[in-house]
């Protein structure tokens, strides 16, 4: 079958490939999950396909039971878990569409998001996230009921889990076709998720996506895979961004199992544990571990150390050498084979030592990062897309990592480059527009479908996109000179091995500087190794230390020495914390808020151009 054929034959929602799924494979492990013990350690978990349609089933019964009806909005709030792909599954077997709200929310923000997108039941994780709408509940007045994954019921405006499950179920005794019915009766157009963008000013949109779209990611993902029913995914991002949304999406057509945990101090615990074979994440996850490793390194032997470095050497050069399907000379390839040996299949079993690879996605990861992994034998594979287009546009594939690059497009999706460099997408997944929000609707999307996104880029003979910046992130010197920050910031965090995050900034400036915020852990590795009783300081006490401003300074200088004259970085400050979600300088998905950031240390920027005069 041609790709057009099988994506036009994608069913009209994703519940249709949940019933298939069931049906194919019953009793196949559909999920796993991590269950606390006392002192600190979890039993792992599973469900069948048909043990997780038993629960979804109910689910969706109890809330037709609350009243709950096609296209009506059922909130979620809570950490990815287990309990939300269920309430997600449910909500979507029942016809009704999902609101997704970060559990970092704060009241103000889940009051405005529940209230505009008019959700009438809302599912709470736990008692804290209970008592938040309750202080807000006068704002609430379309939320009929709350039910809570691991609170307790009051009988009247909140209910538990398991009684919403029972009702159902109640329901289903009297009437055993009702979810199927309500399945049938699903039209392809039909509003499916409410993603509320996080955005840097202002109040939060409401992106509007279909049943089809997520239909069509599935089928998309499904052709494009590698994997089957004995891949593992492990899934840690947050099931409120879209990016972790589509990765529930594929996995109903392909049939393999995902492990499921949230909780983001437990990853890589958790990995050496579970064992899976991919996962996704944002690009932070593999600069943390690629420091890790590298100031880790530092501590070990000046054997082991010139071991290390010969073998990434080697892991560069054998990643160089196999790009566009080339072939190692017989000296390279042995070269490979005891680096391997000495040095990469240990870091593999980092990740639990069967990971043939990770999807990366939110943000931009840099070559440097990139080429790592590549070389140690877990390639990470680009990609791109927005909320707006349900997350999934652009990927590299398996075999053909481009670095550098987010790849080729999805089977189905169409790109176009204005004339002004900005990436444009028309896709089945793109969103019906914003909720309540006709202006910036009419601003996105043109008439003829096209998203405009934001991105600028540009696509190569093959159709391979390479996106340079965001059209509004662009930075113009008072000299004239256009500076794309994220292209900078990349390559420094590719050199440092201790930042975790940077900021470049010089809008109307007369030259570029930069706020750099550093790995706590790996700053602390460096300085138990450097003596002159760094060892006891504090992160904030380290970084306002003569020896670790030379250590930054350094790498400062080797990233000047890659870039232009109007791009370098001509004074930097070292943040004294790094940036935090719950600081509101990060997105869930961990994207810097550049105009919070700048906003928030204005005064300390402000200071750095402060009498002086740069030539």
């Amino acid at each position: 079958m041609s790709e057009a054929a099988a994506i036009e034959e994608r069913p009209a929602s994703i519940a249709v490939d949940f019933l298939a799924r069931i049906r194919a494979t019953p009793e196949a492990e559909a999920y796993r999950f991590p269950v606390p013990r006392p002192g600190g350690r979890d039993e792992w978990k599973s469900l069948t396909w048909a043990q997780t349609a038993d629960r979804v089933t109910a689910i969706a019964a109890g809330l037709h039971a609350l009243g709950v009806r096609s296209a009506d909005r059922v909130g979620i709030l809570s950490e990815t878990r287990i309990d939300w792909i269920l309430a997600d599954l449910g909500i979507l077997c029942s016809g009704a569409a999902t609101t997704t709200v970060y559990p970092s929310t704060n009241a103000d923000e889940a009051a405005f998001i529940l209230a505009d997108s008019g959700s009438t039941v809302v599912f709470a994780e736990n008692q804290g996230q209970v008592d938040k709408l309750s202080g807000v509940r006068e704002r609430l007045p379309d939320v009929r009921r709350i039910v809570t994954f691991d609170g307790a019921g009051d009988d009247e405006w909140v209910t538990t889990f398991a009684d919403l499950e029972e009702a159902g179920r109640a329901l289903l005794a009297k009437d055993p076709g009702l979810v199927e019915r309500l399945i049938g009766e699903i039209e392809r157009d039909q509003l499916a998720t409410l993603i509320y963008t996080s955005g840097t000013t202002g109040r939060p949109k409401g992106v509007r996506l279909t049943h089809d779209a997520w239909a069509y990611q599935a089928a998309a993902q499904a052709m494009l895979a590698q994997n089957d029913e004995n891949d593992l995914q492990y899934l840690w991002l947050p099931l409120a961004h879209s990016f972790g949304k589509v990765m529930i999406s594929g996995q109903l057509r392909i049939g393999y199992p995902i492990a499921v945990d949230g909780r983001i101090p437990k990853l890589m615990e958790n990995l050496a544990i579970v064992r899976p074979t991919f996962m996704a994440a944002a690009p932070r996850v593999f600069e943390k571990v690629y420091n890790t490793v590298y100031t880790r390194m530092k501590a070990e032997s000046a054997v082991k150390q010139r071991i290390f470095r010969w073998s990434v050497a080697v892991g560069r050069r054998h990643v160089a050498a196999t790009r566009e399907g080339g072939t190692p000379g017989r000296v390279l390839a042995v070269q490979q084979q005891i680096a391997d040996r000495l040095v990469f299949a240990k870091l593999r079993e980092l990740f639990g030592g069967r990971m043939k690879g990770c999807v990366s996605g939110a943000a931009a990861i840099s070559d440097e990062v990139a080429e790592f992994f590549e070389a140690i034998g877990v390639p990470v594979l680009q990609g791109y897309g927005l909320t707006e287009n349900s997350a999934g546009a652009f990927v590299n594939r398996f075999g053909a990592n481009r670095i550098g690059t987010v790849g080729l497009p999805l089977p189905g999706t169409e790109v176009m480059i204005a004339e002004d460099g900005e990436v444009l997408l028309r896709s089945p997944a793109i969103m019906t527009g914003y909720h309540n929000d006709p202006e910036s609707t009419a601003a996105a999307l043109s008439e003829d479908g096209w998203l405009h996104t934001g991105d600028i880029g540009e696509l190569d003979e093959r159709g391979v996109l390479r996106i340079t910046d965001r059209k509004k992130d662009l930075i113009k010197t008072s000299g004239g000179k256009y500076v794309a920050p994220s292209d900078v910031e990349g390559r420094f965090k590719g050199l440092c091995p201790y930042v975790s995050n940077i900021i470049v900034h010089g809008n109307n400036r007369n030259f570029c500087s930069a706020l750099i915020a550093l790995d706590a852990d790996s700053l602390k590795s460096w300085a138990a190794g450097a003596g002159e009783g760094l060892e006891s300081m504090t992160y904030a006490e380290l970084v306002a230390t003569p020896q670790v401003r030379a250590l930054i300074a350094g790498y400062v200088d080797k990233l000047n020495g890659e870039l232009q004259r109007w791009q370098t970085i001509k004074k930097f400050e070292i943040l004294p914390r790094d940036l935090s979600v719950e600081h509101g300088e990060l997105t869930p998905s961990l994207k810097v808020k550049r105009p919070v950031v700048e906003k928030q240390y204005a005064v300390l920027l402000d200071k750095i151009y402060e009498d002086t005069l740069v030539h």
